[in-house]
């Protein structure tokens, strides 16, 4: 089963295993969206992200960078 919108830490990790070189606290929402729909294994719909759900993923993914 893929990753869905839910898989709040479990993106992250992704998210900090592919875009090593970024600082996830300056990531625009538009960006974060993108490059979570981008994951070779989400298979959520990108129309039920909010702005809660990237918040929680962002903070996630700098807890992970610390």
């Amino acid at each position: 089963m893929g990753l869905r919108w839910t898989d709040t830490l479990d993106i992250a990790i992704e998210l900090s295993e592919i875009h090593t070189d970024v600082d996830p606290q300056w990531v625009r929402f538009t960006d974060l969206h993108a490059w979570i729909c981008a994951l070779p294994h989400f298979e959520d719909d990108p129309a039920k992200s909010t702005e809660g759900v990237l918040e929680a993923i962002q903070m996630a993914w700098i807890d992970e960078t610390d």
